[in-house]
């Protein structure tokens, strides 16, 4: 099994669920966070004072899919994720050695 993480701009949250949807993922779990990469935040004015925002607001998506899985729900992430403008986020992925499904105790890919 793989843990995908994938940090997204905001606007795209809808997309991605729903190309994660049309192919068989269902499971997942969203937070709001804040960071930057290279684009390095933005200055903005407030009240005529100038000040530099660093963190700008991003998803970030968590899932767990079986090994055979974890190329298609990459390829959906990208695909609905992308505009090609910077600050279009990243994935990562690591391995994951357990799940268990606490109700019903259901061990590995069962669980998930």
């Amino acid at each position: 099994m793989k843990k995908i993480e994938a940090v997204i701009k905001p606007f795209k949250l809808e997309e991605v669920k729903d190309a994660l949807h049309d192919v068989g993922i269902e499971g997942m779990t969203v937070s709001e966070v804040k960071g930057f990469g290279r684009q390095k935040g933005h200055t903005e004015i407030y009240r005529g004072s100038e000040y530099t925002v660093d963190f700008l607001p991003k998803i970030k998506i968590e899932l767990v899919v079986s090994d055979t899985k974890t190329a298609e729900a990459i390829g959906a992430i990208i695909k609905a994720a992308k505009t090609g403008k910077i600050g279009d986020g990243k994935i990562f992925v690591s391995d994951i050695t357990e799940a268990i499904r606490i109700r019903t105790e259901e061990k590995g890919d069962h669980a998930v």
